[in-house]
């Protein structure tokens, strides 16, 4: 089973950027379709976004679309989160994970202020 361990994340003002990293290790990464989610303060975890084995293929959260971008980079092991014009409904703790399995990063925290 692949292991994830985010970073990326800190505090940010609105309209900022932060990109996020997820390093993977374990099975090949390109055999799983991975993707972010976030929990912000006193809610549940929320789908970001996803992108498929090859890449090709990636799908957002409305709140995210057109302002986050979801990459890999299957040679580094790599998947990552560049998120722009942030607000602070952006406000999270963010995961990375692989699709439909039970597998979650340690998470990275991060805080959009006014």
């Amino acid at each position: 089973q692949v292991q994830l361990v985010e970073s990326g994340g800190g505090l940010v003002q609105t309209g900022g950027s932060l990109r996020l990293s997820c390093a993977t290790s374990g099975r090949t990464l390109s055999s799983y379709a991975m993707g972010w989610f976030r929990q912000p303060p006193g809610k549940e975890r929320e789908f970001v976004a996803s992108i498929s084995r090859s890449g090709e293929r990636t799908r957002y959260a409305v709140p995210v679309k057109g302002r986050f971008t979801i990459s890999r980079d299957n040679a580094k092991n790599t998947v990552d989160l560049q998120m722009n014009s942030l607000k602070p409904e952006d406000t999270a703790v963010y995961y990375c994970t692989v699709i439909g399995r039970g597998t979650w990063g340690q998470g990275t925290q991060v805080t959009v202020s006014s």
